[in-house]
């Protein structure tokens, strides 16, 4: 337990500087790309991060704090509560689920590349955001 409490730290610190003064689209795509950096560079940790915790540590725990810079990031979206609250759970499934197909060689075997797909659905999630926007 105690090496998924130092990752999703280490998580949070790596996602925290990496959108410091940004917004919108570049906010989004700066979180996305420290998450997937972290994921490729700690395979390990990264897996370990994702480890069930009861819910007096999760609640402790940096997780918190990743997801609190998730909701601020979609602020910038207009999305109403919960909206919100849909939009932080979808870019986590979707982040998560590139990723571990991008580190179990899941786009190894085909064109385009595995950036030009991440790209891609930094793009896609930034276009659904805004066009699920409440304004």
């Amino acid at each position: 337990m105690r090496i998924a409490l130092f990752a999703l730290e280490e998580l949070a610190d790596a996602d925290a500087d990496s959108v410091a003064g940004r917004a919108g689209r570049d906010a989004l795509a700066a979180f996305a790309d420290a998450y997937r950096e972290y994921a490729r560079e700690h395979p390990g940790r990264y897996a370990a991060a994702r480890l069930r915790l009861g819910p007096e540590t999760a609640a402790a725990s940096a997780g918190v704090r990743h997801a609190q810079m998730a909701r601020a990031i979609l602020r910038g979206y207009d999305l109403d509560s919960p909206d919100a609250t849909h939009a932080v759970r979808m870019l986590g499934s979707v982040l998560h689920g590139s990723v571990s197909l991008e580190l179990a060689g899941g786009f190894e075997h085909s064109a385009p590349a595995a950036q030009e797909s991440w790209d891609w659905i930094v793009d896609s999630l930034d276009s659904l955001l805004r066009n699920r926007s409440t304004t």
